[in-house]
């Protein structure tokens, strides 16, 4: 039985973005308003009043803020990835020119006085943990782009994609600062900490190793395997990991839970690692029985349903088109939460929203945090659909998906 159709709503989302340019708001800019700096004396807790006040209001102020919509590197990283893959599909020649224009704007965008090709966002960043200015590159963001370069190069053939890609390895390897745990190995969020976070160091992990199944460089491949084999190590006795390890980062999401999944998955075909299979079987039943809703509504937090984020909508539908060839009950799942996606969350004029809250939705629209991902996530199933099978790994066709996730 075939899922629900996801041609129109994506040729919509395209033409909503195209109308953007491409361009505008995120979640996290706040900062972009040319008068934040007076909360300079208020420091860490000034910034991050600000951000989350405009991440929270319903009400979307940044224009009368005078924050400017902008690109994103992440954003443009997904839509180069999402056009290419429909270039592939239908030999459109628009989508070959709209994944060039892709191209050169992140060649415009690279992040400066660093080892190797990286991107970061465009705008100031404050964490609990951790300041990043303005396009301080991060291995999330740089992953994403340089894999969005490695889908070009794959579809398009140019050497100059690949070697994007691997300039972009050689900013995780001597740009990212590491914590080691014997040969296991923990790539830094950015040049500027040295946080342990879990989805940002497989992330990392993944883009080494798929330069490295590519190239044929077993430095790279070692490395990648040094950096699973930490994630290995903190994964949570029933198949969880925690966000990070500094006990305010002691949650588990949905989307950075599916980047894991992903990476390992993407891993263990790889390097290869299949001794891994186990770990990688205990986080896709942890993930398929605690993030979703009967009717496939996909929860934020795995103990909690609100707010329904489109960010958790997106990632929902890539990992389980990614790993529905382990069994019918994935499969089944996936096709909930996308009918829920565009059912709940798709506005008439194109674009997907930002949040569903207990008693309202937040319709704001996001690029990169809305949009990007929701194009990746629809092509992603046009790919599966055109394919014949609902697995859509661009590095590898073998099935590595647990076999015992049915029922």
């Amino acid at each position: 039985m075939s899922g629900p159709d996801v041609k129109e709503p994506m040729d919509r989302l395209l033409r909503y973005c195209e109308a953007e340019n491409w361009r505008g708001f995120d979640p996290y800019d706040g900062l972009n308003a040319p008068w934040a700096g007076i909360l300079s004396p208020a420091g860490k807790i000034g910034r991050i009043l600000l951000i989350q006040f405009f991440k929270r209001s319903r009400v979307n102020l940044r224009a009368l803020s005078l924050i400017k919509k902008d690109y994103n590197p992440k954003a443009l990283g997904l839509f180069l990835s999402a056009t290419s893959r429909l270039h592939a599909l239908t030999g459109d020649h628009k989508y070959k020119l709209l994944s060039y224009r892709f191209i050169n704007r992140l060649i415009k965008h690279k992040s400066r006085e660093c080892y190797g090709a990286c991107w970061g966002y465009n705008f100031d960043w404050q964490s609990r943990s951790f300041f990043l200015p303005k396009f301080t590159p991060t291995v999330v963001c740089t992953s994403f782009v340089a894999n969005a370069f490695l889908d070009a190069y794959q579809i398009f053939g140019e050497e100059r994609f690949l070697e994007v890609a691997r300039s972009s390895c050689g900013f995780v390897l001597n740009d990212l600062n590491r914590t080691c745990d014997g040969e296991a190995v923990c790539f830094s969020y950015s040049p500027l900490d040295r946080s342990v976070i879990h989805n940002a160091n497989i992330l990392g992990a993944q883009l080494l190793s798929r330069v490295a199944q590519i190239t044929g460089d077993k430095k790279l491949k070692s490395i990648a395997s040094g950096a699973v084999d930490f994630v290995i190590g903190h994964q949570n006795p029933k198949g969880s990991w925690y966000y990070g390890d500094d006990s305010h980062h002691h949650w588990t999401d949905n989307f950075h839970t599916g980047f894991v999944l992903d990476c390992l998955y993407d891993c263990i075909d790889l390097i290869p690692r299949f001794d891994l299979l186990p770990n990688l079987e205990k986080g896709l039943k942890f993930y398929a029985d605690n993030f979703f809703l009967p009717d496939g509504t996909p929860k934020y937090y795995h103990d909690r349903v609100f707010p329904i984020d489109i960010h958790s909508c997106a990632q929902s539908i890539i990992t389980l088109t990614k790993f529905s060839s382990s069994g019918e009950r994935i499969r089944r799942l996936r096709d909930k939460v996308l009918a829920w996606t565009l059912d709940n969350m798709l506005d008439s004029k194109g674009y997907f929203y930002f949040q569903k809250g207990r008693l309202f939705t937040n319709r704001i629209a996001y690029m990169r945090w809305a949009q990007a991902w929701m194009l990746e996530a629809l092509t992603r199933v046009l790919h599966a659909e055109a394919e014949g099978t609902t697995q859509t790994s661009s590095q590898a066709k073998t099935s590595v998906a647990p076999a015992r996730m049915e029922g």
